[in-house]
């Protein structure tokens, strides 16, 4: 595999990995504020990050060692409306710049399994960040918590949604059974 491609795969896998323990941990703090459903956005959105640090990993499965990771990272516990524009933050930095870059560079260098790990993380981000907005907007405009209907996530891709599900992931065509559902 190519150095550039590994590099990004173990830049990406270490900031999918920072992202699921934040927003574990921004998750702890919207429930102790009183924002439920806010705190299952984060938990849900936390373990599609997972899906995508795990696919990461997977696709280095000939790298072995110890290695230096650059990972863009939003840091700091605020409150729920300053930790969902973190998170907003940070998914869209993936969204414009770190996924595109990416993916684009593992096309150049011809590697499939890379382009697919990146392809699944950066469709996820994409309602991720659309989600954040919509809670973030939601607890601004003075409302109790954000109306959110049950939250799932593709365990192949990443894939993120809220409310019914489709009969298969829009990304990765995994069947509804594939999905795990944050009611």
């Amino acid at each position: 595999m190519h150095a550039i491609t590994v590099s990004n795969l173990r830049n990406a896998h270490g900031g999918e990995s920072m992202a699921h323990m934040r927003y574990k941990i921004w998750g702890d703090k919207a429930e102790q504020e009183g924002y439920p459903n806010i705190a299952r956005l984060f938990r849900a959105i936390a373990s599609a990050e997972t899906v995508h640090a795990a696919s990461h990993f997977r696709a280095l499965k000939d790298q072995v060692g110890d290695k230096l990771c650059a990972s863009m990272a939003v840091f700091g516990l605020g409150g729920t409306s300053q930790n969902l524009q973190g998170g907003i933050d940070g998914e869209t930095y993936e969204i414009t710049e770190m996924y595109p870059t990416f993916l684009e560079t593992a096309k150049l260098q011809r590697e499939k399994g890379a382009q697919l790990s990146f392809t699944y993380a950066f469709e996820g981000e994409k309602t991720h960040a659309a989600l954040f907005q919509k809670a973030k907007q939601a607890i601004d405009s003075g409302k109790k918590d954000v109306n959110l209907g049950p939250v799932s996530v593709c365990t192949v891709c990443g894939w993120t949604c809220e409310g019914d599900l489709p009969d298969e992931c829009p990304i990765c065509n995994a069947k509804k059974d594939k999905f795990q559902t944050f009611a």
